[in-house]
């Protein structure tokens, strides 16, 4: 099936065949996604059910080489890594399942289909686009780490827990890297943003999208008000750029550079990791 085709929007009400024609041609070519809101409430659920079980099959594992639940909370190097790997394991999983369902259900190519294309056709160079947006991600890092400075707090964040050690901290900082802005823009700017925006509209699709996507780190956050606040802030820039653009490299551009700007800033507050721990 092309997403090309006239096709119905599942979760959505179904008009008249010429009235959903007609309302699919007017829609933009990044916005014809063929998936609706059944499909978010099914991976709401699955990303609740399978962090449950990722959560017990990976303790099961932890207590094969003689750690179980009791020593993984007593070290904090330990702890460290059960929730890094955890996350990880998460994101293939919710991956995996898109890439399936995308496949199977719809039979589109998934990267295209969920939003990954190449920039749009223009009088700016498509090199200029990728300088302007990883540029952009550095400018909104600096911004949020003044801000941050300025009128955060000095609670202690659950996240800070996770650079007690050295090994923790490296895996950690890959994974902000190379992982999170691949999996969280696929989610995210890809498959919740087009429904949303295709309901009630682009303003809304981009606020919604990026307050949800801030509000989500709040159990990494808990206590920094100010970050959390921040980071709903963030989720709408990186929203809005996937909107404009439409495309979800704009957003990935823009998050990679984020978390690589606040990673680079870590390492040099930490004197290249000397000032943490080295751990197990």
């Amino acid at each position: 099936m092309s997403l090309n085709d006239d096709i119905s929007l599942p979760g959505e009400p179904s008009p008249a065949p010429r009235e959903l024609a007609d309302t699919h041609r007017a829609l933009p070519p990044d916005l014809r996604a063929p998936w609706g809101w059944l499909d978010l409430v099914v991976l709401g659920v699955l990303t609740v059910v399978g962090s449950f079980l990722v959560s017990v099959s990976l303790a099961a594992v932890f207590a094969a080489f003689g750690l179980n639940p009791a020593k993984i909370r007593a070290s904090p190097s330990e702890t460290g890594l059960f929730t890094i790997v955890h996350q990880a394991l998460l994101f293939l999983l919710l991956l995996g399942y898109l890439t399936a369902q995308i496949r199977a259900s719809f039979g589109a190519p998934f990267w295209r289909t969920i939003g990954w294309r190449a920039f749009e056709r223009s009088r700016i160079p498509r090199a200029l686009h990728y300088f302007g947006f990883l540029a952009g991600g550095f400018l909104l890092s600096a911004a949020v780490q003044a801000a941050s400075i300025a009128f955060g707090n000095k609670t202690r964040v659950p996240m800070q827990a996770l650079f007690q050690d050295r090994r923790s901290a490296i895996l950690l900082l890959l994974m902000a890297v190379f992982v999170a802005p691949v999996v969280e823009e696929t989610i995210f700017r890809g498959y919740i943003y087009p429904v949303v925006a295709r309901s009630w509209g682009m303003v809304a699709g981009v606020l919604s999208t990026g307050i949800l996507f801030g509000l989500l780190h709040t159990p990494q956050l808990w206590g920094g008000w100010v970050q959390i606040a921040l980071l709903v802030v963030v989720g709408i820039v990186f929203t809005y750029a996937r909107a404009i653009s439409r495309t979800v490299l704009a957003s990935y551009l823009l998050h990679v550079s984020y978390n690589f700007f606040v990673s680079f800033a870590f390492l040099i507050g930490s004197h290249w990791l000397r000032l943490v721990a080295p751990g197990h």
